[in-house]
């Protein structure tokens, strides 16, 4: 009779905080490798327990520096197939270079596709990821992808605000669906902001559609480096009687500009997730954990049980 599969998970140096949680959610030990990096910046990666047949998950962000992160995966990758891992799900709570999935101008890359490929050439056999900034790149892998949302995880935060007085808004026209997803499941009327930007770090809002005088603004997006877009959105918010203007994004992946930006107090708060670890001290910044749901969606695929299940929204 065939032994059952055992569980593994390791983790690489971006985000081992959310790594931790997750082993505490599915209540057993992060596996024990060597992540590390020799003096001319090499990536090196030791697994120091047996992994022969076992069901290998590998937890990184592919945040900044991405290019050390994503080398450091991409080795852990080949490492756990070289040591005769049974299967390696690489799990990536924020995927890197989702921006660049399309030729928007001449002679450029599609490098989310160029990751894809790395990914599989490595010996990946699934991907579990977080809310893609783009979803058609679940269709530029030729193996499974898990794309999960961060969702619940915010749904439960919210339950408790007045839907009465709340507007929710998209910074954007191409955020529409998933601020109309957030506005159906909140009961909360809809409304977005026109926006040009005017460089890849600066962004200027033109005008709003929507309910503003007087009510709080929820702002949702998928992710912000720079809070140009949202700090640019809060400004004409404000300026038009918003009586309050968070921010919803599921990545938080800020820069110093990001950060001075939001000094600035135009938004009183921002609410995301752990997907990338930072410090925030200091600045107007909730972080809700996904810890649970990235466990259970590893609890999930190691026993081949249904992910889908898991959401009340299933796509945006």
């Amino acid at each position: 009779m065939q032994e059952e599969t055992s569980l593994k998970i390791f983790s690489g140096n971006s985000n081992n905080p959310l790594a931790r949680e997750i082993c505490q959610y599915l209540e057993m030990d992060i596996g024990d490798a060597l992540v590390t990096t020799f003096p001319d910046s090499e990536s090196f990666v030791r697994f120091n327990e047996n992994i022969r047949g076992a069901d290998v998950f590998l937890i990184q962000s592919t945040s900044p520096p991405a290019n050390q992160h994503m080398m450091e995966l991409l080795i852990m990758i080949d490492a756990a197939k070289r040591a005769s891992a049974a299967r390696v799900t690489a799990v990536i709570p924020f995927f890197g270079y989702a921006r660049q999935d399309r030729k928007d101008q001449p002679r450029v890359p599609i490098t989310s596709k160029l990751v894809a490929n790395l990914l599989v050439a490595a010996g990946a056999n699934r991907i579990l990821t977080m809310d893609l900034h783009a979803q058609q790149i679940q269709g530029f892998f030729d193996i499974p992808v898990d794309h999960l949302y961060a969702s619940p995880v915010f749904f439960e935060d919210l339950k408790n605000r007045d839907p009465e007085n709340m507007t929710i808004f998209s910074p954007d026209v191409g955020g529409m669906k998933m601020a109309s997803a957030y506005s159906d499941v909140l009961g909360c009327p809809l409304g977005f902001v026109a926006k040009r930007r005017t460089g890849a770090s600066t962004v200027e809002a033109m005008n709003l559609v929507g309910e503003v005088e007087g009510r709080e603004i929820l702002l949702v997006d998928d992710m912000t480096e720079t809070a140009g877009t949202l700090t640019a959105a809060a400004n004409l918010l404000k300026e038009r009687g918003a009586q309050k203007v968070s921010a919803l994004v599921s990545h938080c992946v800020l820069n110093d500009t990001g950060m001075e930006r939001l000094e600035q107090g135009f938004l009183d708060e921002l609410i995301t997730t752990n997907t990338v670890d930072m410090e925030v001290e200091g600045l107007p910044i909730r972080r809700l954990s996904v810890a649970p749901l990235l466990g259970e969606a590893i609890r999930r695929t190691h026993t081949n049980s249904s992910i889908s299940s898991l959401f009340q929204v299933k796509g945006f």
